[in-house]
């Protein structure tokens, strides 16, 4: 008596990437519903209510995706060849605060999701915004999928506090839990993205709920070295600390960690995600993959998102993930392609906490699986002494386009390359709107550097008017006498050492942005605190009331990167570095309040000090009626308004 089954898959090369590395050159599969019922030589042994004859070609399971963010398919190529900081915080940031949206998030996950299939992909590890959107889009498609609720310590697509994405993330887990494709995790962007509270948190959710936590560990050098900087320790023990590893951690990237890291990663059953294509065009290194693996640590292979691969080829990440580590390891026998093939099913399903039900083809697991033809030009002929040598035609030689039919979850999703799920003509309208939308986005920004600096975050204007005199000034001595008589109320002073690098642009009308850093100073000169912003300024005086000059508004922002990213990112044609010591007093004069600085240059050097007074107002009139008593005070402070500067300290 036969055992009843629902398909069976003959006339197979089955490579079942189980812990043996089985391979059975003329096996069959047997699947019931969504399970794999046996595997080898039992064709005799079932009855199916449908049979396949797989003429020969490998039957192997479905690749797993260890890393990506699906919905950034629709901002494939929109800013390439840029380092991460600026791609990342300059451009993808910026755009997806404007368009991403519900809808955004579902088109790009279809868009995904049909390539994934095409190219053998069956299960995906994601990490976005709107999650439920990218959940909903990949059941719908058939998929199998780990899907992570970003959050960042900063206001996002989808959450406006920390406290919003923390409360959508547990309402995403209690959704999900219990779907047969889908398994949702929480996100915590990386370290940098997030505060030490705020890992913590999200552990202890990822706790509550037992779902796994997606996150992004050492992928640059510079993360790694603010790690050390500001806590005095590499990134993986930090996180350690804040108890990040009491969760199943899936840990993208992990680049720059050293051995004590890694084996850290192995105590804690930590999966690590290795993106070799983004890793390269971002510039951000190798990881030690070799290693990784040599001391036990489940390494999955991901495409990261198609903003910066640009494709979600799994097949070809997986051969660069081969080639990478013999190249930097000067060794061809490290991570040979059976190896680099098991990272790309069984051993990455362990990485995203998925192992026990997909991965490879075992009785008891789902029927995730791929049909893969070996018979085309590029992978012909074809040796049959050793048994291993499939895995090098599947690793070295075989394409993405060589898959032909693809099973999740005992549903076929595509036979002999026709798409079952989903409708790519409609997709390929849909994503081609997107791009012209962005595109008259992103133009429309590009042309005005006030723009480009709202985009990053944090720009405001803090006043319409600014009326100001700057003089030069013989002795200090006297400005500090001038400020302790009963005339002037000293509402408070600090003293600041400050770096000024100015940044002008071909165009006059963009005006000049500013990037400064303050060193606070004590009353022996030690520097206790520093901070860092930008200042963009009108292209040129607004009047002048006498010595007085009024100028339009300012635009201030926090600066939160280098000098090198707004460099990058704003582009200008040339700059112009200043340092200056500064005294800066905010005072009461006639019941108006003034800012008083007497400034002494550094670089370029000046013997002179310099005294400089303004005033911010929203008021044309009231900048005109203040511009007569700075005047006045100006002449208190011990400088003449007849020898007033007109130039900036730029200018000098």
């Amino acid at each position: 008596m036969r055992t009843p089954c629902d398909l069976l898959l003959t006339n197979a090369h089955v490579v079942t990437l189980d812990d043996l590395f089985t391979v059975h050159p003329l096996g069959s599969v047997a699947v019931a519903g969504r399970t794999i019922l046996a595997v080898g030589d039992v064709a005799t042994e079932y009855e199916p209510a449908e049979t396949i004859d797989c003429k020969g070609r490998v039957v192997m399971p479905g690749l797993v995706n260890a890393h990506t963010h699906a919905p950034m398919t629709l901002l494939r190529g929109l800013a390439d060849d840029l380092r991460l900081d600026v791609w990342l915080m300059g451009y993808m940031m910026p755009v997806e605060r404007a368009f991403v949206r519900p809808d955004f998030v579902a088109l790009g996950t279809k868009l995904a999701c049909a390539e994934m299939i095409r190219s053998g992909t069956t299960c995906f590890a994601d990490m976005y915004y709107f999650e439920e959107a990218v959940a909903e889009a990949a059941a719908a498609a058939g998929l199998r999928a780990l899907c992570a609720q970003t959050v960042l310590k900063f206001p996002t697509p989808d959450a406006a506090s920390f406290e919003d994405s923390l409360a959508r993330a547990r309402d995403f887990i209690t959704c999900w839990k219990t779907h047969p494709l889908i398994a949702p995790a929480i996100g915590p962007h990386a370290p940098y993205t997030c505060t030490k509270e705020m890992l913590r948190a999200c552990a202890e959710l990822a706790q509550e709920f037992d779902v796994p936590l997606h996150t992004h560990l050492a992928e640059t050098a510079l993360e790694a070295e603010q790690s050390r900087r500001e806590h005095g320790m590499p990134v993986v023990p930090w996180v350690k600390k804040q108890r990040l590893f009491d969760a199943h951690v899936l840990a993208a990237h992990c680049v720059h960690i050293d051995e004590g890291e890694m084996r850290a990663l192995k105590e804690a059953g930590a999966g690590v995600a290795h993106n070799p294509t983004s890793n390269l065009k971002l510039g951000s290194g190798v990881a030690p993959v070799a290693k990784m693996l040599e001391l036990g640590i489940a390494v999955g292979i991901g495409t990261d998102g198609a903003a910066s691969n640009n494709d979600l080829d799994m097949f070809e990440e997986t051969r660069l993930a081969a080639l990478l580590a013999k190249g930097v390891g000067g060794d061809p026998t490290a991570l040979p392609a059976r190896e680099a093939l098991a990272m790309a099913t069984r051993v990455g399903a362990r990485a995203v906490h998925l192992g026990d039900i997909t991965g490879s083809i075992e009785p008891g697991k789902r029927a995730d699986l791929i049909v893969v033809d070996l018979d085309q030009p590029h992978n012909v002929p074809r040796f049959a002494r050793d048994p291993g040598a499939v895995y090098s035609q599947l690793v070295y030689a075989t394409k993405s386009t060589d898959v032909v039919d693809v099973m999740c979850d005992g549903k076929w999703l595509m036979r002999e390359r026709r798409l079952l799920t989903i409708d790519e003509d409609e997709l390929r309208a849909a994503a081609r709107d997107v791009a012209r939308r962005i595109d008259a986005f992103l133009i429309e920004r590009e042309q005005s550097v006030l723009q480009k600096l709202v985009a990053i975050g944090g720009a405001a204007e803090e006043a319409s008017f600014e009326v100001q005199v700057k003089a030069r000034v013989g002795s200090a001595a006297a400005v500090r006498n001038a400020l302790a008589s009963d005339q002037i109320t000293v509402i408070r002073a600090v003293r600041y050492h400050q770096f000024d690098t100015y940044f002008f642009f071909d165009d006059p009308g963009q005006g000049r942005l500013r990037y400064r850093e303050d060193e606070l100073l004590d009353e022996q000169g030690e520097v206790v605190g520093a901070r860092a912003r930008l200042t963009l300024t009108g292209p040129s005086r607004e009047a002048a009331f006498g010595s007085v000059l009024l100028f339009r508004s300012r635009f201030f922002a926090p600066a939160a990167h280098s000098p090198r990213f707004y460099r990058e990112y704003f582009k200008p044609a040339r700059e112009r570095e200043v340092e200056k010591d500064r005294c800066r007093w905010l005072v009461a004069f006639r019941g108006v309040q003034f800012y008083v600085h007497l400034d002494q240059m550094v670089n370029p050097h000046a013997a002179a000090y310099f005294l400089e007074v303004k005033s911010r107002t929203w008021s044309r009139r009231d900048a005109q009626d203040k511009a007569a008593i700075i005047t006045e005070l100006l002449e208190l402070l011990g400088a003449r308004p007849d020898e007033a500067i007109e130039e900036g300290y730029v200018e000098l």
